[in-house]
């Protein structure tokens, strides 16, 4: 392991050497249900240990993990540098802290913001969409580790579709979901949500071919997948990264979804359909079929997964190792969104 700050610059670090990273959050790990970030820097750090490097996790309260080589608690009152450990080598935010690392670092921005205050010069952004409103050509893409999900029963029966995500966050709109299901006359499981939700007007639908399976994880959900026929996820933002996207898309189902945000550059034409007509979804969800269940899993596979993932920030460490920054300036968003939900047309 390389200690660099006894290091002057310039200094040309390699990966190939063990680095000791630092992964920060202020949620705990590891996640039990949805949790996208927690279960992105888990994968993240997981597969850094399998790589050689060593992985410490500067968390929330009650965290745990049997790879890592510490386990900490982060805390927001407690200056920031003082909370990292003796030999780590680079720190890689997830959160905002109170001061910024006196030692090399990154910053990823998993969601959205809607101000044009100046980002830190090291972030990360999810998708090169997310990166590009803000100015920025610096992003990777999350991935999925395959072994959290196993067989994906591309040969099983499939009788229903899926929506995944928060039902009750409205720029998932899963009512827009419920109407392109109901048109299509189709069967719709909505993973994340309940049928009764003060947020959604306290009643959704009571059609019987619309079911509730509120927030689950793990096996139950990768049952669930496994045995869809597609997922409908027409948000109504611009959407980040969208993990559930890969992840149907690793049971072999097809997206149905708006052209928002990064939709139109993980969708590939060969996996799924974008559009902000809704009969346009109506009518690609009726001709799901002609979609290839083993082609959506290969593209996973080939593009997604956690092994992707960490060999793209292992390049992003390398560069701050290396005294530069991720960006040439501070990005900032470009434009203010002043409309609150997406357009979704008839």
């Amino acid at each position: 392991m390389i200690s660099v700050s006894s290091l002057s610059f310039p200094f040309f670090f390699t990966v190939n050497l063990g680095m000791h990273i630092l992964i920060v959050n202020n949620t705990s790990i590891p996640v039990k249900q949805y949790g996208g970030t927690e279960r992105v820097i888990w994968w993240l750090g997981k597969e850094l240990v399998k790589s050689g490097h060593q992985v410490s996790y500067l968390v929330g309260q009650g965290s745990y993990c049997d790879f890592a080589t510490g386990v900490h608690v982060l805390n927001h009152a407690i200056p920031f540098n003082q909370q990292i450990p003796v030999g780590v080598d680079v720190v890689h935010l997830n959160c905002k802290v109170n001061e910024t690392p006196k030692i090399p670092y990154i910053f990823t921005l998993h969601g959205n913001t809607n101000d044009q205050n100046p980002m830190d010069i090291n972030t990360v952004f999810v998708s090169k969409n997310h990166a590009s409103r803000y100015g920025s050509d610096s992003y990777v893409h999350n991935g999925i580790d395959p072994g959290d999900y196993g067989d994906p029963g591309l040969d099983q029966k499939r009788n229903y579709f899926h929506f995944l995500g928060d039902a009750a966050w409205r720029v998932k709109n899963v009512r827009g979901a419920i109407k392109i299901a109901q048109q299509a006359k189709i069967k719709l499981k909505i993973l994340g949500g309940k049928r009764f939700n003060f947020n959604q007007g306290i009643r959704l639908t009571f059609d019987p071919r619309i079911q509730f399976d509120g927030m689950i994880g793990g096996a139950e959900k990768n049952n669930l997948l496994k045995g869809s026929k597609g997922l409908i996820f027409p948000v109504l933002w611009n959407e980040p990264f969208g993990l559930s996207i890969v992840e149907s898309l690793y049971f072999g189902c097809p997206v149905f979804g708006t052209p928002y945000g990064s939709l139109t550059e993980i969708i590939h034409p060969s996996v799924g359909i974008t559009s902000n007509s809704l009969s346009t979804l109506v009518e690609g969800v009726q001709h799901a079929a002609q979609f290839d269940s083993k082609i959506c899993h290969q593209y996973v596979m080939e593009n997604f997964t956690s092994y992707q993932m960490t060999k793209a920030y292992l390049s992003k460490y390398e560069t701050v190792l290396n005294g530069q920054h991720l960006n040439a300036q501070s990005p900032i968003l470009k434009e203010i969104q002043s409309i609150k939900f997406l357009p979704f047309l008839p």
